[in-house]
């Protein structure tokens, strides 16, 4: 699962895709190892940082956080990032866990 608990924060495991023709969240990747990751889409470039923000910012909105408590911890520019997301409870996990389970396609 690409959601895990980290004492009272969060992790996951996101497989974005910048330059998207749509943003959106949900569904899982899997890569070779067996590593299973969020996938992700934003419509930002991969320059200087903005496609992570947005991402950041997708994610955020989504969950109903506030930015500042989404922090990216590795990946910044790669394609497979892990998020923490500071103080996120027993509601945002299921709900992650549910947008992980949705198809793709859907928003």
């Amino acid at each position: 699962m690409p959601v895990r608990r980290d004492g009272a924060d969060l992790l996951v495991a996101i497989r974005l895709t910048p330059k998207s023709a749509r943003e959106r969240i949900g569904g899982t990747f899997t890569d070779s190892a067996g590593q299973r990751w969020l996938q992700a889409s934003v419509a930002t470039p991969p320059e200087k940082g903005k496609a992570n923000a947005a991402l950041i910012a997708l994610l955020a909105a989504r969950l109903g956080f506030p930015r500042a408590s989404i922090l990216l911890e590795t990946g910044d520019t790669n394609r497979l990032k892990r998020l923490r997301i500071s103080g996120g409870g027993d509601a945002a996990e299921a709900l992650l866990k549910t947008i992980a389970k949705q198809e793709r396609n859907e928003r």
